[in-house]
């Protein structure tokens, strides 16, 4: 039976452990969404993770809404990342960018623009923005007329990280932001070609993942998923029945790798009034299944050896211990992380937590 410290091949990727860093949005890049120096050195040192999933990057200003966070939609972007990548090649290391599009969740005053959905609902809670949280806006239902100018910034976002030097690509499509928007019922009220069925509603993440084979083939191209409850407003009355659709349709993509945002344990981050639908997932997709949200090692241990995942995202672990994988292996506490600069700027909390080594 397999192990958290034995290799695992994910698509075209040789992972050494099966210990990957899940997306984690940390706000250190510039205004203008370009990578900053800073960036190169929090990623090499966690370069050890079998695979790194970079934090969620915008695929165009109009889907991009999180102060500080990263873009993939220019040239001075992808010039930004290439030192990023480059950091982690070097320090032995293999990363993927997962690549964003916030929908109803962006504020104009980030977008500039009225935001986009599958239906005209507005999210609850508030946004962050430059000028502090404000109330999110009524978007308007994306049109089918820009259906493929969407499409197309998710191919051109892919182009972009291969030639950011990313080992592929991860599309987000889950926690309640555009795609996710689309696929569950709570938030797709749509009755066009893209809403009302299952097979409907799961057309833009097909047609998404078809475009972004084309630009770099089905071995750099992976998803991730949230069936759990609900997430920024985002639900579905049946994810069981509408996530083994979905994972059918991937399976026969025969996409690197399916990870999924479970719902997590109770008193936890991530827990969740819906059971976990992995189990149900499972044997509909052949690929390498990933599973992340608040795993212990135990837990971790645990669902590798009875084979309900391959791989295992670890999160929040990865802020404060950036050398986790060897954490894990010597058992060795963990540091614990300072919320107050998960999205600040600047090294705190980013780059100066202390390894074993240290």
């Amino acid at each position: 039976m397999p192990t958290l410290f034995d290799p695992i091949r994910l698509g075209a990727i040789e992972a050494p452990n099966r210990i990957l860093m899940a997306p984690l949005t940390r706000a250190r890049a510039g205004r203008d969404a370009v990578p900053t120096p800073i960036m190169a050195e929090y990623y090499a040192q966690r370069a050890s993770a079998g695979l790194i999933i970079s934090e969620a990057t915008g695929i165009s200003r109009e889907g991009l809404g999180w102060p500080y966070a990263p873009g993939l939609w220019n040239v001075a972007q992808v010039e930004g990342w290439r030192p990023v990548t480059e950091a982690v090649h070097q320090a032995g290391g293999r990363i993927v960018a997962q690549l964003w599009h916030m929908g109803r969740l962006v504020h104009s005053s980030l977008g500039e623009a009225q935001p986009v959905s599958a239906s005209a609902l507005t999210a609850p809670g508030q946004a962050h923005t430059y000028d502090g949280k404000q109330d999110y806006e009524k978007p308007r239902p994306l049109a089918l007329e820009d259906i493929p100018r969407v499409i197309e910034d998710y191919a051109r976002a892919a182009r972009n990280a291969l030639a950011a030097g990313f080992d592929g690509v991860q599309i987000h499509a889950a926690n309640g932001y555009l795609v996710d928007q689309f696929l569950r019922d709570g938030s797709n009220q749509r009755d066009d070609d893209y809403g009302g069925s299952i097979e409907n509603r799961a057309r833009l993440l097909d047609e998404v993942t078809e475009a972004i084979i084309a630009e770099v083939g089905p071995d750099r191209t992976a998803v991730r998923l949230s069936p759990n409850g609900e997430t920024q407003g985002v639900i579905d009355s049946d994810p069981a029945t509408l996530f083994s659709h979905v994972a059918r349709v991937l399976s026969a993509r025969r996409i690197a790798f399916l990870e999924l945002r479970e719902p997590g344990p109770n008193g936890t981050f991530g827990a969740a009034d819906q059971p976990a639908v992995s189990p149900v997932i499972r044997p509909l997709f052949d690929g390498p299944l990933v599973l992340n949200q608040d795993y212990s090692l135990e837990r971790a241990e645990e669902v590798l050896a009875n084979g309900t995942a391959d791989a295992i995202a670890f999160g929040r672990p990865f802020l404060a211990n950036p050398d986790l994988p060897a954490r894990l292996r010597t058992r060795s506490p963990l540091n614990d992380d300072d919320m107050a600069t998960w999205y600040a700027q600047g090294p705190r909390g980013y780059t100066d937590y202390p390894t074993l080594a240290a």
